[in-house]
This record gives C-alpha cells, structure tokens and sequence, in this order.
C-alpha cells in the first residue's frame, strides 16, 4: 500500500498526500478521530480530492505528526456513523440525455442509479457550500463546453463525483436535475454549510406536480 507523504506548510501546517480519494477520506476521519481523543491539537483540518491539510499546529506536535502519519492504520469505512442528509431532487436537467448515453441506459435509470448511491462528502470546495460527493460507482466527464450560468440547486455530475450548486455560478458538470427546498450555505446557521466532509447523502427522486 502507498504511504501518505507529509509535507511542512508554513509555520504551523502540514499537508498529507494520499494516492487516491478512498485513502483521503478514510485519513481524514482518522484524523478528526486522534484530535478529538486528544493524541494533538489543530485548529482545523480541510480535506481535498486527494490531499487532508492539518492546520494551526505547534512545532513540537508538527513534527511528531510528520514522523507518525505514514504509520497510521486507516479504517476502511472511515464515515460510517456520519450525519445522513436525504435531498429530494426534480431529474429535469438539461444533460440528463447525455449522461444516460454515456451510461447506456435510458433517462429514469440515471435517476435510479443516483438514488441508489451511498454518497458521501469527501471534500467541500469551488465555493461556498459545494461538496464533493463520492460513491456514485460511475463516472461521467464533464462538459466540453461550460455554462455561463447555472442555477442554483442544480444537481450535477462531473468524473467519479456527483453535487450540488449551492447558488448560480457558471459550471462545467453535467446538470441532471434540481434540488428541492434545500438550502446548502447559510451563514445564519451553525454550521453555515448543510454538507461537510464525512456527510452521508442520499438522493430522492421528486416527481413535478
């Protein structure tokens, strides 16, 4: 197996590399679980796609970390008791055909296959609100093309991740469809974002009056 490398980030940082997504989020829910139970302090961690930064450490406890990481044993279903979030969704989007040829299966299948997924928050990014949500168990290239604009709530799929547009921004992924009465970011709320890393998703077909 490949061990993460650790890399020092300025003077209270260090960045983690792992060779793929399923070792990112499996490191950093070891991580979150070692700092709640003490072994450190940091004032955050931020998983990526393929990388967990560990924020705010001292100079001491950065270099134990460095030395200690690579050897740490990573569970294999690293977010089984994270929060579960269900987002009904309308499948109207206007790349729904496209995605089902990619597929080669018809348009309500994709919304069957979406359903069934058990997705999970890997990483937030892009802006405010916008998770990464893996599991899909198919993958899917983004457009050729992006759109200038797309609505807030779309739902979409880019390579191996499905998500959200928390509000309208242009976009490259593949709009299948629209989330209902959702609010992904607000800063009103603790917390301000509705999916965080480790967040179970499921999605629920919702059918237009």
């Amino acid at each position: 197996m490949t061990r993460p490398v650790v890399h020092r980030v300025g003077s209270d940082a260090l960045l983690v590399e792992l060779p793929d997504a399923d070792a990112t989020r499996a490191l950093y829910a070891e991580v979150l679980r070692r700092r709640a139970a003490g072994e450190f302090a940091a004032v955050d961690v931020v998983p990526a796609a393929v990388t967990v930064l560990i924020d705010g450490v001292d100079e001491r406890e950065r270099d134990a970390l460095v030395a200690a990481v690579p050897s740490w044993p990573v569970p294999t279903s690293p977010f089984a008791a994270g929060r579960s979030v269900l987002v009904p969704v309308r499948f109207d989007g206007p790349d729904l055909p496209d995605v089902a040829q990619a597929w080669g299966v018809d348009a309500s299948e994709v919304a069957k296959i979406v359903c069934s997924a058990d997705l999970t928050v890997a990483f937030c990014g892009f802006s405010p609100g916008f998770a990464y949500l893996a599991g899909l168990g198919r993958s899917v290239p983004r457009r050729l093309t992006p759109r200038p604009y797309v609505p807030a709530g779309s739902v979409a799929l880019a390579g191996d991740y499905a998500g959200i547009y928390p509000r309208s921004s242009p976009g490259g992924w593949q709009i299948i469809g629209t989330a209902v009465d959702v609010v992904l970011w607000d800063v009103a709320r603790e917390p301000a974002a509705l999916l965080e890393p480790g967040v179970r998703v499921t999605f629920v077909a919702e059918h237009a009056a």
